[in-house]
């Protein structure tokens, strides 16, 4: 009897050494399985999505917008994290919302159960390739049925566990305290507190029907408005300006093109919001606008920025005064010389952009002395923008986010646009949302004179007014050549 308790010992370890490799047979085997079988691609809304659960020592949530970053949620503890990739915006089920806006006010209701369609398939497919992964796993080590077996009874077993440590710990506040990183990591700034986002989600769905009901107005007023006919005397130009990374503006933008037979866009600038090189796929949509496009850099373009414009059929980029001539107009420009987003480097404020300004003019005037007319200048910051006042007939500049039109004292009519992206981001930062803004330009074909414009003003998120009013230059008057003529 004395002789028993270290024969139990030495017994011990050889009947722990089987149980540990059965373990580690079932962890990597359910970990295998988890990795080629754990993963499904749903729609949640009008996105694409791939839900997948990874092993982690923490649990969480994890959802990834390229390119814009991803946000973390402390949704549960445990060995399983969830990970949500949103790989794309579906072209056909967002394009219905924009048509039927009324579609808006059941998408709560929608997204609730796609996700939740989603979840519960997401954990079948997955508790099925743990067991799968296991139990195959263990056949192949030990090449016996019972030995595999019980691999994927312990599989089972572990899933339950962690599935009752995750439903144990779920946290469902974690919701309104997200993590960002990437891009994303200003949006609690932009949008601000996130609890008042959920806790007021009906009012911000109300607002985005809003939203998308004011777009479909817009589209319905500019095929009815009167508008110049299709004559040679009549070139349109379409001036958008501080667009900061809103995907709407290009609708809005391909749609003024279409309705108004546009012959040249003109953008003055901040068409990105940070100018880092993950935002260049935003100008993607420039091909497709249906109009060449003529760009000056803003304080939020980046030379990249530039570079990413300029590279797009189609588009043009005007900088260090040289001039371009698109559909007969020659068009001078410089980009705005500070870079704002990089604060390492210290802004130099108005006598920067007066040197830049003053820089144009002298461009301009080199080319004028040389029978190279310009007839618009541009640039992004009104400041830089006035310095070519006596060069050019027309001067085009944004940075404001308002309208301002005048003319200064040598006589050259500076219009000053407001934000074509409704302030981007930055939409809801001020208790009143900024509005969307575009003007379409009329001059004619022979002497590029100023003959009328078209204010375009969509009202922002949560507003209800779309706007569009007509304005004659003091010299021109109605009923003069050439006129404005309604359509039949």
């Amino acid at each position: 009897m004395a002789g028993d308790p270290p024969n139990r010992v030495r017994r011990l370890p050889s009947a722990l050494g089987p149980a540990l490799a059965l373990i580690a047979v079932t962890l990597v085997g359910g970990w295998l399985g988890l990795v080629v079988l754990g993963s499904i691609s749903e729609p949640v809304g009008p996105m694409n999505t791939r839900m997948s659960l990874h092993p982690s020592w923490t649990g969480d949530t994890k959802v990834n917008v390229s390119p814009l970053g991803a946000l973390e949620l402390d949704s549960h503890d445990g060995p399983l994290a969830l990970q949500v990739d949103v790989s794309a915006l579906d072209p056909e089920r967002a394009q219905a919302l924009v048509k039927h806006p009324e579609r808006i006010s059941g998408l709560q209701d929608e997204v609730a159960r796609d996700v939740q369609h989603s979840t519960v398939q997401l954990a079948v497919q997955s508790a099925a390739a743990v067991l799968v992964g296991a139990t195959s796993l263990g056949l192949a080590v030990y090449r016996r049925p019972r030995r595999a077996m019980a691999a994927g009874g312990l599989a089972f077993v572990v899933l339950l566990a962690c599935g009752g440590t995750a439903y144990a710990t779920w946290n469902p506040k974690s919701v309104l305290e997200p993590r960002y990183s990437g891009l994303l990591s200003s949006a609690p700034s932009v949008v601000g507190n996130a609890r008042s986002i959920v806790s007021d989600f009906d009012v911000y769905q109300q607002e985005l029907a809003r939203l998308v009901t004011n777009m479909t107005k817009l589209y319905d007023a500019a095929s009815t408005l009167p508008a110049y006919n299709p004559d040679p005397t009549t070139l349109r130009v379409l001036h958008v300006s501080d667009i900061h990374l809103n995907p709407a503006a290009w609708q809005i933008i391909e749609s003024i093109v279409t309705e108004y037979k546009i012959d040249v866009i003109i953008d003055t600038g901040d068409l990105m919001d940070h100018g880092t090189t993950a935002e260049n796929g935003f100008t993607s949509a420039i091909p497709d606008l249906g109009a060449p496009y003529v760009f000056v850099r803003g304080n939020h373009d980046s030379l990249s920025s530039q570079q990413s414009v300029a590279s797009r059929k189609g588009a043009h980029v005007v900088d260090n005064g040289e001039s371009i001539q698109v559909k007969g107009l020659r068009i001078a420009g410089i980009g705005d010389p500070q870079f704002t987003p990089d604060r390492s480097v210290a802004a130099e404020g108005d006598p920067a952009e007066r040197a830049a300004g003053q820089e144009l003019a002298a461009a301009i005037r080199r080319q004028n002395t040389a029978g190279d007319q310009v007839d618009i200048a541009i640039a992004h910051n009104p400041v830089a923008a006035a310095e070519a006042d006596g060069t050019v007939p027309l001067i085009l500049s944004g940075h404001l986010h308002h309208r301002d039109i005048s003319v200064l004292k040598q006589g050259s009519r500076m219009m000053i646009e407001g934000s074509t992206g409704g302030g981007g981001l930055r939409a809801v930062e001020n208790s009143t949302p900024q509005k969307i803004m575009a003007s379409v330009l009329y001059l004619d074909r022979d002497t590029k004179k100023l003959q009328a414009w078209d204010e375009i003003t969509l009202g922002g998120l949560g507003l209800t007014t779309a706007e569009v009013s007509r304005h004659l230059p003091e010299d021109v008057k109605p009923g003069g050549s050439p006129t404005p003529t309604t359509s039949p």
